[in-house]
């Protein structure tokens, strides 16, 4: 029997119709606009000015704190300006915009494609090198890694687990990076491996994607403490606490991090960027990101430079269709609409899905009908319909006793409720607030 986590949980439709796109290198962009906060934590500190000329890789924004990263270039030019640009999520927000002219890279920077397997790094120099990277959880949350790999005095970490799962619909560049990039993700591995100090690795994988699951496993037996796990299909079950249920049977405790039962998750993607930034220099400039839909003309997987125009990776994949009534960044189940897609892509974009209008409407709400539909498929055991009316009538403190803030904002239960209410809106809103309370009262 397949390995899944015990509670709740959902089965949307899996529309991974770009799953066979092999990824395609994208053209350079005539300009880039790099923000310097697309991480969680504190915002970089630029350290160019207008008229600077840069390098690919060159750092322009320090991190701010422990919990932040560095920015680097993903191009060559001069810096065009430091000014708020619009983001995805329709706010203007510091971005060092530049000019591209040519592709020079630092000299830093191992361009070569020969595979470095061994790492004399201690586990110190290891962390510190994915720190100077600018490494970020590449599934979506944009954790600062350097953070995930400092584990905190009196804590032991005793398994990496390495999220392979996938589980938002339509979404395929995870996929396509286990099937392209298996040997540089062991390496990878290995490395975090030894920065946390750890023997064993468990890679989680779905069972929708049995060639990936084949390759890695035949890859896995030239390296040592590597092991890959088919698992049910099942939303959300790359959620860090699913996963860590469904590989180890351990149940991470309310308010708590994976740490407290000896886990430490990391993306494919974190993986590989742990190899190329420390066997080969290269800092976080670039990622893998699908473009799909239903009515494109190309459903793509592209690797991008960060702060390219969203409207250019579209266009390479065919342009908008003529009935588009939205485009999502990220998955459809925790994405969110953009409001221009003349923002950047960053770090935490994994996806680019454009909904013809008669899917992108929203149903009209009705009343609940108390069914309990959306607590049965709650993956934290909470009671979405209770937490959705304390939001709106603005009971924050009432949020947090019933533990709001273990939400991992999944969507599953928006995507189940039979009343089509906006669950997921109002508990998101309810729980920034109550994060806001949270914090006031630490400071």
């Amino acid at each position: 029997m397949l390995k899944t986590f015990s509670i709740g949980g959902v089965h949307p439709p899996e529309n991974k119709i770009s799953a066979g796109s092999q990824i395609v290198v994208l053209p350079l962009p005539k300009q880039v606009s790099i923000p310097i906060a697309q991480h969680i934590g504190a915002p970089a500190n630029a350290v160019v000015t207008k008229g600077d000329k840069v390098k690919v890789g060159q750092l322009i924004a320090q991190s701010n704190g422990f919990v932040s990263a560095n920015i680097h270039s993903s191009v060559s030019g001069t810096v065009a300006s430091i000014d708020p640009v619009m983001d995805s999520t329709g706010y203007k927000r510091p971005a060092i915009t530049i000019t591209v002219e040519g592709d020079e890279w630092d000299e830093t920077i191992d361009r070569s494609t020969d595979l470095k397997e061994e790492c004399n790094l201690t586990a110190e120099e290891i962390i510190a090198k994915v720190g100077q990277a600018g490494i970020v959880g590449m599934g979506g949350a944009t954790f600062p890694s350097q953070v995930k790999l400092s584990v905190p005095k009196g804590k032991k970490a005793e398994v990496l687990i390495i999220n392979g799962v996938e589980c938002e619909p339509y979404l395929t560049s995870d996929h396509r990076v286990m099937l392209e990039k298996g040997h540089e993700l062991m390496i990878g591995i290995q490395i975090l491996k030894k920065a946390l100090r750890v023997d064993t690795a468990l890679i989680g994988i779905e069972n929708n994607k049995p060639d990936a699951i084949s390759h890695l496993s035949q890859v896995a037996t030239k390296y040592s403490g590597i092991e890959v796990h088919a698992l049910k299909v099942q939303y959300p079950q790359g959620g860090e606490k699913q996963l860590i249920k469904a590989l180890i049977n351990r149940e991470v405790p309310s308010g708590a991090l994976p740490i407290e039962v000896g886990a430490v998750v990391h993306n494919v993607g974190t993986a590989v960027a742990v190899y190329e930034a420390v066997q080969k220099s290269k800092p976080l400039f670039e990622r893998v990101v699908t473009v799909t839909g239903k009515h494109l003309a190309t459903p793509s997987n592209f690797l991008v430079r960060i702060g390219t125009p969203i409207s250019e990776v579209i266009a390479a994949a065919g342009g908008v269709p003529e009935n588009t009534g939205k485009i999502v960044n990220g998955g459809p189940m925790m994405g969110k609409a953009l409001s221009s897609i003349d923002s950047p892509v960053t770090k935490g974009t994994s996806g680019l899905i454009a909904f013809p209008a008669e899917e992108a409407k929203r149903k009209v709400a009705q009343a609940c009908v108390r069914c309990g539909k959306c607590v049965s498929v709650c993956p934290m055991g909470l009671e979405p319909y209770l937490l959705n009316r304390l939001s709106q009538k603005k009971m924050f403190e009432r949020m947090e006793h019933e533990h709001v803030l273990d939400c991992i904002e999944c969507g599953s239960c928006s995507f189940e409720c039979p009343a089509n209410l906006p669950l997921l809106d109002y508990i998101r809103l309810g729980k920034a607030e109550v994060g806001k309370i949270v914090r006031a009262r630490k400071a």
